[in-house]
This record gives structure tokens, C-alpha cells and sequence, in this order.
């Protein structure tokens, strides 16, 4: 990743892992795409390569991302769907011009427009939004344990139980407070 910028947390959906590119909601928020030129080093790690990015696109990008934040959690909660939320979502996933294309491996890969725009990968993240939102795809929306991240992740574990966005950063980071919590508790039992 280039210097100066946090890393990106990739997950294997896309969606939910975009909507990781702001994390730490309820804490001391973190951007990872605070530039144009992030969002394309975002774009191009998850197989939507494009040739530039403007501001206005990136405000693009970014509503769209809070929209798919915004579904997921009340998805996850069960709660009824923000329609501002479910306009943005189906706006970005209409006004793109990508398609799915087999690949001689017999992978999926995503073929941008011509002149590989922002609003072509936005459609992709949003069609994949659509797709766990909605309940197409095996698993389960949920809500990161952690009380300063609460990101929305899609649980494909076979129990659908998992309780973090990520083990090596907030499952790690609450399993070491909860063990220094109980180290302060009972000093004795470290020894």
C-alpha cells in the first residue's frame, strides 16, 4: 500500500469489504480511501482496475459505501431497509456498464467499461450488495462485536456465529483487552 495511508482491510465480498474502507465507525474513525487515487488502489486490488478517479466520484463511492453500510446493518438487525439507502445502492448499480465474464480458468471476473469508469466498478459493489442484502448468497449479515467498529461482515461460517469483521484486528484487540482486563482483576494468575 502506498506510504503515509492506512492499509485496506479486503474481505472476500465485496461489499462488505468495501463499506471496510471506513473503519473504527464508532471510535476514532479510520479513512482508507481519503483520496481519488485510493479508491483506485482499492478498486485494482479487488479486481476493478479503472483509469482515474475525480473527487466527485470518489463522493460517489463514498455515499454508496455509507448506503451499503447503512442496508447491511439494519439487514443484520433485522430492521426495515433505509429507502435512501436502497435508492443509492440501485442508482449505482443501474448506472454502471460492467459484465460478468468467464475467465479459461472458469472464474468470474468483471469486464469494466471501455473506458473503465469509477460508476462501472460502483455498480459491481453495488449489485453485490444487492446480492447478500437480499439474501442470494449463502450466509449471513452481521454486526463486528467490537463496540468502536459495529462494520457490517457476511458470515459464511458454517455455524454463522462469527462475532468480528476481522480476528486480526478486532477479535484480536478485544481478546488482548479482555486479557488484561482479567490480569488486573487477579495478578496471581499470571504467575
Amino acid at each position: 500500500m502506498r506510504a503515509g495511508f492506512p492499509d485496506f482491510r479486503l474481505g472476500s465480498v465485496l461489499a462488505t469489504s468495501f463499506t471496510g474502507t471506513l473503519s473504527e465507525r464508532h471510535g476514532d474513525s479510520v479513512e482508507r480511501i481519503p483520496t481519488p487515487q485510493r479508491l483506485i488502489d482499492w478498486l485494482a486490488v479487488s479486481g476493478l482496475a479503472v483509469d482515474s478517479c475525480t473527487a466527485p466520484q470518489l463522493d460517489l463511492a463514498r455515499e454508496l459505501r455509507e448506503s451499503i453500510h447503512a442496508a447491511a446493518t439494519a439487514a443484520a438487525l433485522q430492521e426495515a431497509l433505509p429507502s435512501s439507502a436502497v435508492h443509492v445502492i440501485n442508482d449505482r448499480s443501474a448506472q454502471g456498464r460492467a459484465a460478468a465474464v468467464l475467465t479459461p480458468g472458469g472464474e468470474r471476473r468483471w469486464r469494466l467499461g471501455s473506458a473503465s469508469r469509477v460508476e462501472d466498478a460502483l455498480s459491481v459493489i453495488a449489485a453485490d450488495a444487492v446480492a447478500i442484502i437480499a439474501g442470494e448468497r449463502d450466509g449471513k449479515l452481521a454486526l463486528c462485536a467490537s463496540p468502536t467498529c459495529r462494520a457490517a461482515f457476511f458470515d459464511t461460517s458454517q455455524s454463522r456465529t462469527r462475532k468480528w469483521c476481522d480476528m486480526n484486528t478486532c477479535g484480536n484487540r478485544q481478546k488482548k483487552a479482555r486479557f488484561h482486563a482479567n490480569q488486573r482483576k487477579n495478578p496471581t494468575s499470571a504467575k
